[in-house]
């Protein structure tokens, strides 16, 4: 089966200041891929998710999304092109209603009946978004703010979905269910570029993984490298595990 590159991203610099956060990063991301980014606190992943979204400017390098060099382009028109991000942290509208976020996933949208069709079929995915489709995002539990923050941003109807930290802070039945619901997305067509901690659940879902260490990617590789590798293994997996 042949596949294709998605997301393409050539040494890739993004800086705060003096500082730089990417020191330049290349990385592919395959289309129908579930691709998952390790590494550890301040290794740059959220810069690097935020710099294909297009909150944070490059300073050097590429970033080709479908064919088409993204970086530096304003995030709506990174989220017209097809690319959709789920922040760290959740960071849903705190006193707009669940329905409300959803509307404001689809802000650039004029199809009308397509917009409700699609929070139907959001409710229908998540259902006790609809339970709670009048309550304040804010009075959500973590949980439920992750369910709403997916729901929000594939309201674009995005080609692909960046996932920054998905289970953080949730129980564990919880992240059970997030990467439940991840495995589903990929299994309708999407794809997920994931940045996670939690490596022994991302293992189950990913087919290929990158390692960043202070702004660069020290790894590349499928599952099964990944688990036979003894520094990422003592790092990420425990050394008394596979």
């Amino acid at each position: 089966m042949t596949t294709s590159v998605l997301l393409e991203i050539q040494d890739l610099v993004t800086s705060y200041g003096k500082i730089e956060a990417l020191k330049g990063v290349s990385l592919t991301v395959e289309e129908g891929s579930i691709t998952c980014l390790l590494g550890p606190n301040g290794a740059g992943k959220t810069t690097l998710m935020m710099s294909t979204a297009g909150i944070l400017e490059p300073r050097r390098g590429s970033i080709r999304f479908a064919g088409q060099d993204i970086a530096g382009k304003a995030p709506h028109t990174i989220v017209a092109a097809g690319v959709a991000l789920v922040p760290e942290n959740r960071l849903v509208f705190p006193r707009m209603s669940v329905i409300e976020n959803m509307q404001a996933g689809a802000y650039q949208r004029n199809d009308t009946a397509e917009i409700a069709s699609d929070i139907e079929r959001m409710f229908t995915r998540f259902p006790r978004l609809r339970e709670r489709s009048a309550q304040e995002a804010g009075t959500l539990s973590g949980g439920e703010q992750q369910m709403l923050a997916v729901a929000r941003a594939l309201m674009s109807r995005p080609k692909l979905l960046l996932m920054d930290e998905p289970s953080l802070g949730l129980a564990p039945l919880i992240v059970a269910e997030i990467f439940s619901i991840i495995t589903e997305l990929n299994k309708d067509g999407a794809t997920i570029f994931l940045v996670e901690q939690n490596a022994h659940m991302a293992l189950k879902v990913a087919s290929h993984f990158y390692l960043m260490e202070q702004g660069r990617v020290t790894f590349s590789g499928d599952p099964g490298s990944l688990a036979e590798d003894e520094v990422i293994k003592r790092a990420y997996l425990g050394s008394a595990r596979p």
